[in-house]
């Protein structure tokens, strides 16, 4: 059947799925109907109850979604755009399952690949793929957020070893990883290490009380003495470029992520609209809720219209990391605008949990902020157009 003659899907006004390869949608689908049977049905009260399903950490690793990007290692070596694909079908069913997902191939197994040893390799990145292993990825700290090189964590040496002090704050998956990448101010500038759970001086909290990711784990790292052989540093990560280089990869896939709320929010207010009758009709037959649809369809499609040609762009080793910034920040932001569209079509009932809206709307919040706020991406932005640094 032609795209022509098949009905109009309006989550892919663009038939965008026709630009995709066979194994591209084979990819998304099997996402889809992973997370149709395993996560849509449970992950409000997962959300209700600030709880991550951790039982699904080795069902993640059997469909190569841990470390969906590298070669080996027990990667699947997938491309870019089949990456942003299982990124956005995991952020439709909740945020929270595309952050496990990010932070554990795109951050910690992705700086263990890059810059790690091959001990260290060998050791944890098949544990990690397979999901009988969890990483974290501990940059942020509780005065530097979006300034990671004022950073107060330090290591020092100590005989043959390093001593590692300090702490990191709003790590995902910290109450849960068997092993930290830890970055840490040293004598000779930034450096990476690998800090399995059990070392000495090495403790996690978790953070209570949050009303956006509740279903993710989010945690406080804590380093008190912590004391490190010599080979726990990563030997080939040298300066600050070596860890925001794993977050453009992050970053990356929020790109397509935000846009999976998205379209559950644009879908589930789609539904609504031609169910709910107000004054004897659908209140999709009005003109104001008809326009509130467009507005959203057309943002969401829009949206994936970027991500797709950044990811093509990706997979062609042309993708630059001020694009990066302009597809986090456009699409963050396109997804923030449905979701609150969505819950005003809505009405009342966009505030309960039976509708997954306002759930997606409070976990974009966070979404918005972690991986670079709206600022720092628009100065990103501002230096690239104008060749003028607003940071120093």
């Amino acid at each position: 059947m032609t795209s022509g003659s098949r009905p109009l899907d309006p989550s892919d006004l663009l038939d965008l799925r026709d630009l995709l390869s066979d194994e591209e949608r084979a990819v998304q689908q099997t996402v889809r109907r992973f997370l149709d049977e395993a996560a849509h049905p449970f992950v409000a009260e997962w959300f209700e109850t600030g709880r991550f399903p951790t039982h699904l950490i080795p069902r993640l690793g059997e469909l190569g979604l841990l470390g969906m990007r590298l070669t080996d290692y027990g990667g699947a070596g997938a491309n870019a755009v089949s990456y942003g694909l299982a990124c956005l079908e995991l952020e439709a069913a909740d945020s929270a399952l595309r952050s496990f997902v990010s932070v554990q191939g795109s951050l910690a197994m992705e700086a263990l690949w890059r810059y790690g040893s091959t001990e260290q390799k060998d050791h944890w990145l098949p544990r990690l793929a397979s999901g009988e292993a969890v990483g974290c990825f501990g940059l942020t700290e509780p005065d530097h957020g979006s300034d990671p090189s004022a950073m107060r964590t330090t290591a020092r040496r100590n005989g043959q070893g390093w001593v590692l002090n300090g702490t990191k704050m709003w790590i995902t998956n910290g109450g849960i990883a068997d092993v930290a990448v830890v970055w840490a101010r040293t004598d000779d500038g930034i450096k990476g290490f690998c800090v399995p759970r059990d070392t000495p001086g090495f403790t996690t909290r978790d953070l209570r009380g949050k009303l956006s990711l509740r279903a993710s784990v989010t945690s406080e790292l804590i380093f008190d003495q912590c004391r490190l052989p010599h080979d726990a540093e990563l030997p080939k990560a040298r300066g600050l470029r070596a860890p925001l280089s794993c977050l453009n990869e992050a970053r990356y896939g929020i790109i397509w992520g935000a846009l999976g709320a998205a379209r559950t929010c644009f879908e589930t207010a789609l539904r609504y609209a031609r169910e709910r009758e107000q004054f004897g009709k659908p209140i999709g037959a009005f003109q104001l809720t008809q326009e509130k649809l467009v507005d959203m369809a057309v943002e969401l499609n829009r949206g994936l219209l970027l991500a797709l040609h950044l990811g093509r762009l990706k997979d062609q080793g042309r993708l630059r990391p001020e694009q990066v910034s302009m597809g986090k920040l456009s699409n963050v932001r396109a997804a923030l605008h449905i979701a609150r569209t969505a819950r005003t079509i809505l009405g009342a009932n966009g505030i309960s949990s039976e509708y997954p809206v306002l759930r997606h709307a409070n976990n974009l919040e966070s979404v918005r902020t972690y991986e670079g706020t709206d600022e720092i991406h628009t100065l990103i932005l501002g230096e690239a157009i104008t060749g003028l640094s607003a940071f120093r």
